[in-house]
C-alpha cells in the first residue's frame, strides 16, 4: 500500500471514529442530564458523577495498551450487540426507565469499543469496563428487596444492645420507642443506600492501589456489606442516644447528616484495615512457601 494510500485509509478511519464518538455524545448527553436531575441529586447515588469521570481517567491510563491491542472486532457480533444495546437505550428512554436506559448506553459504548477496539483490547481494560457499569442506577423495588432485611436488622441489634445498658428502648419492625420519642429507621438514617458508594470507593481504592485481579476485587467488595451494617448500627445507636439524652431536635440537626459521614469515613478505614491486614497474611503465606525445606 501506497503512502498516499495508506494515508487516505487512516483519514476516513480517523473520521469514522470522530463520527462515532459524536453520536455516543448524542445518547449520552441526555441521559447524563437527567442522572443529574433524578439519581446523582439523591444519598444513594452520589457516587455516579465520581464513576464517570474515574471511569474516563482509567481507560486513559490505558490508552497505550488498548491501541497496542487494537484489533477490530467481528462485525457481525459488533454490530449485532451494537444493535441490542441501542433498543435497550431507546426502550428506556422512551418509558422513562433511568436504570434501563443507562445499562443501554453503557453498552452501546462498550460495542462500539468492541467493533472498533476487538475483543483483546476490552478484555486487557476488563476493570475500567466492568467500572463503567455502575453508572447504572440499581431500580428502586431492587434496592428496596435488598435493603428491607439489612434495615430490620440494624434496627433489631440497636435495640438489642442498648437495652443491654438499660436504656428504655422498644422496637416495632423498623420504628423505635425510646423514652417519649419515635424513630423511624428509614433508608437515608439507616445509611444502607450508602453501600454502592462504599462498594465505588473500595473498588477504586484497590485499582489505584494495585491492579487487581477480579478475585481479589470480588473478595474484598463482598466485606462491604458486613462492614457496612456494622457502621450503620452504631449510627443507629448514636442517633438514638442523641435524641434520648439531648432532644429529637439535636437528634434532626446537622448531626444527623455528620453522623452519616462519619459511620462512611468509618467504614472506609475498617476495609483499608481489612486490606492491610489480608496483604499481611498473604505476605506471610508467600514467606513460608520460598522458605528452604
Amino acid at each position: 500500500m501506497t503512502a498516499t494510500a495508506q494515508a487516505r485509509r487512516q483519514g476516513r478511519q480517523g473520521g469514522g471514529f470522530w463520527l462515532a464518538v459524536a453520536g455516543l455524545a448524542s445518547l449520552a448527553i441526555p441521559t447524563f442530564v437527567t442522572l443529574g436531575r433524578q439519581v446523582w441529586s439523591a444519598e444513594g447515588g452520589v457516587q455516579g458523577p465520581i464513576v464517570l469521570a474515574t471511569g474516563a481517567w482509567m481507560l486513559a491510563r490505558q490508552r497505550g495498551t488498548i491501541e497496542a491491542l487494537r484489533q477490530p472486532g467481528n462485525l457481525f457480533l459488533g454490530g449485532l450487540a451494537l444493535l441490542l444495546a441501542l433498543c435497550i437505550y431507546t426502550g428506556g428512554r422512551v418509558f422513562d426507565f433511568s436504570s434501563i436506559e443507562t445499562l443501554g448506553l453503557v453498552a452501546t459504548l462498550v460495542a462500539a469499543g468492541f467493533l472498533y477496539f476487538g475483543g483483546r483490547a476490552i478484555r486487557a481494560t476488563w476493570f475500567p469496563v466492568l467500572w463503567l457499569f455502575f453508572l447504572v442506577p440499581p431500580p428502586g423495588w431492587a434496592v428496596d428487596r435488598v435493603t428491607a432485611p439489612l434495615k430490620e436488622f440494624v434496627s433489631y441489634a440497636a435495640t438489642g444492645l442498648l437495652s443491654r445498658f438499660d436504656y428504655p428502648i422498644l422496637r416495632e419492625g423498623v420504628t423505635l420507642y425510646v423514652g417519649p420519642y419515635q424513630l423511624l429507621v428509614e433508608d437515608a438514617c439507616s445509611g444502607l443506600r450508602s453501600l454502592s458508594s462504599l462498594v465505588v470507593v473500595t473498588l477504586l481504592y484497590i485499582y489505584i492501589k494495585n491492579k487487581p485481579s477480579w478475585r481479589y476485587a470480588l473478595f474484598i467488595a463482598a466485606l462491604v456489606i458486613p462492614v457496612a451494617v456494622f457502621t450503620n448500627v452504631l449510627r443507629i445507636i448514636i442517633l438514638v442516644l442523641i435524641t434520648y439524652h439531648m432532644g429529637d431536635e439535636a437528634a434532626q440537626s446537622f448531626l444527623h447528616v455528620s453522623t452519616g459521614m462519619v459511620m462512611f469515613v468509618v467504614a472506609l478505614l475498617c476495609i483499608f484495615a481489612i486490606d492491610w491486614v489480608v496483604e499481611q497474611l498473604l505476605l506471610v503465606r508467600r514467606r513460608h512457601h520460598v522458605q528452604p525445606a
